[in-house]
C-alpha cells in the first residue's frame, strides 16, 4: 500500500458495480458504475473508464454478487494497475465505531456492513433506520452509539414484480423501466391523473406496479414506527438503492436520501485499516 495514495473503492452489488477513487481524507476524485451483463446487441462488456486516473495505493471491495463478479473486478484491476493490493472486506464484530450484533458477525452482508459504517459517520449522534432498495430490500436498525441491533431482508421492488409475472398465468412480467412509466401520473388515464403517487389502478400492469410499490413503502413505514415506539426516541429514516425514487415517492413518513453509503463506509474502513499497526 502506497502511503498518501488514493483508495479505489468498489461496491459490487447484485445489479451493478459502483466505484469511486477517493483521497485518504475521503474527498472524491472520480466515480462511476458499470453493469454486470454484456450488451446483447453489440456483444460488448461494460468497462470502467479508469484510463485518466492517478494510480491508487490499494483497492477495497465489497462484493455480494458472487465469485464470478469478484474475478471480473480482479481482472479489471490487474489490467489497469497490475499488482495493486486488493482487500475484499467482510463484516466484523466491531469496526469504525459500529458494533455488529449479528449472532455470526461475518454472516452479515459486506454491503450492509459498509453502509452502516458510512451512515454512522454521515449522521453522527442520531438513531437510524437504513432502508436500501436493491435486488433485495434491506433494513438496518442502528443506534446512535453505533450498535447495529438487527435488520430485515425482503424481496426488492423489481423482484416482487418479476416473481408475480413468472409465477402467475395472467399477470405480466414487468421490468423496472416499464414499471416506472406506469407510476408516472402523466401516463395514467385522465380519471387518475389528479391522484399523486400509487393508486387503485384500472388496468393490470398499473395495479401490479403500484401494488408492489406500496408493499415496499408499507414495510418501511411499519418498521420505522415500531422502532420509534420501541426506542422512544426520534429515528432518522435513510433511504438508498436502485429503486429509491419509486419507493420513496410512496412513503408518507420523513426520510433522507443518501446514494453512496457503501462507498463512504469502504473509505472509512480503508482509512482505519491503513492506520493499524504493521500496515
Amino acid at each position: 500500500m502506497t502511503s498518501g495514495a488514493p483508495y479505489l473503492l468498489v461496491d459490487a452489488g447484485n445489479s451493478r458495480i459502483k466505484w469511486a477513487l477517493v483521497q485518504a481524507d475521503g474527498s472524491q476524485l472520480a466515480a462511476g458504475a458499470l453493469n454486470h451483463a454484456t450488451d446483447g446487441a453489440h456483444g460488448a462488456v461494460d468497462q470502467p473508464d479508469w484510463s485518466g486516473l492517478p494510480a491508487p495505493g490499494s483497492a477495497w471491495l465489497s462484493n455480494v454478487a458472487g465469485d464470478g463478479v469478484a474475478a471480473r473486478v480482479a481482472a479489471l484491476l490487474d489490467a489497469r494497475w497490475p499488482q495493486l493490493p486488493l482487500t475484499t472486506i467482510r463484516a466484523r464484530a466491531q469496526q469504525c465505531g459500529v458494533t455488529n450484533r449479528y449472532t455470526t458477525p461475518g454472516a452479515l452482508g459486506s454491503d450492509r456492513w459498509a453502509g452502516m459504517i458510512g451512515a454512522h459517520a454521515a449522521f453522527p449522534g442520531e438513531h437510524l433506520l437504513l432502508a436500501t432498495f436493491g435486488t433485495a430490500t434491506t433494513l438496518e436498525a442502528l443506534r446512535a452509539d453505533g450498535c447495529f441491533v438487527g435488520g430485515l431482508i425482503a424481496p426488492g421492488w423489481t423482484l416482487m414484480m418479476r416473481s408475480l409475472g413468472e409465477h402467475t398465468a395472467q399477470l405480466p412480467t414487468l421490468d423496472a423501466a416499464a414499471a416506472r412509466g406506469l407510476l408516472d401520473t402523466d401516463s395514467a388515464p385522465e380519471t387518475e391523473k389528479a391522484r399523486r403517487g400509487p393508486f387503485f389502478a384500472t388496468d393490470t400492469p398499473r395495479s401490479l406496479s403500484a401494488g408492489c410499490t406500496l408493499a415496499q413503502a408499507g414495510l418501511i413505514e411499519r418498521v420505522w414506527r415500531d422502532l420509534q415506539d420501541e426506542w422512544q426516541v426520534p429515528v432518522r429514516l435513510v433511504v438508498s438503492g436502485g429503486a429509491v425514487d419509486e419507493v420513496a415517492n410512496a412513503l408518507k413518513v420523513p426520510h433522507t436520501r443518501h446514494d453512496s453509503l457503501v462507498l463512504s463506509g469502504l473509505a472509512l474502513i480503508a482509512a482505519e485499516c491503513a492506520a493499524e499497526p504493521g500496515v
